[in-house]
């Protein structure tokens, strides 16, 4: 026998990850496009200097191009809606995003370890300008290190 109670009301429910323009609006993922910025300023910056410890600012120099490749991947993704809202994709942003977050802390490290040794060690060939603008780079890797550490656990505790 069929019950004579009314249908229930169908709701539409937002999905979880959005895509198109709805990402600049959400917390986690509003985040990309800081970073992109701040970290296309620590790559800009550190090639403006010269380079006198390759090995540290090297370092500075490929986590900053690649997690600037990769995470404009991700915004690209998540514009055009490549990721399907699926779980897995999630798990796919926290993941790069608490391993970049690492990869970022050291590389602002080794530029203000190349900075305050560039301060002392050449002191006599390098230019005041130099410095200043690897203070500025110091300065832009900390605060890009800390955009990715603040969307890496925004994503995992959404």
């Amino acid at each position: 026998m069929a019950s004579k109670d009314p249908p229930l009301p169908v709701t539409y429910t937002e999905p979880d990850m959005p895509s198109g323009a709805k990402i600049f609006r959400i917390v986690p993922y509003a985040f990309i496009l800081p970073e992109l910025i701040f970290g296309c300023w620590v790559w800009i910056l550190v090639a403006a200097t010269t380079v006198y410890f390759p090995m540290l600012q090297g370092w500075v120099m490929y986590v900053s191009l690649s997690s600037f490749f990769f995470s404009l991947m991700f915004l690209l993704c998540y514009l055009f809606g490549f990721h399907r809202n699926s779980n897995s994709w999630k798990v796919v942003d926290s993941l790069y995003h608490g391993a970049t977050a690492i990869f970022y802390m050291s590389a602002a490290v080794l530029q203000a370890n190349a900075t305050i040794r560039s301060e002392t060690e050449v002191l006599a060939q390098y230019s005041p300008r130099y410095y200043q603008i690897n203070v500025a780079a110091s300065f832009f890797a900390f605060i890009t290190a800390l955009l990715y550490i603040l969307h890496a656990f925004s994503i995992y505790y959404h």
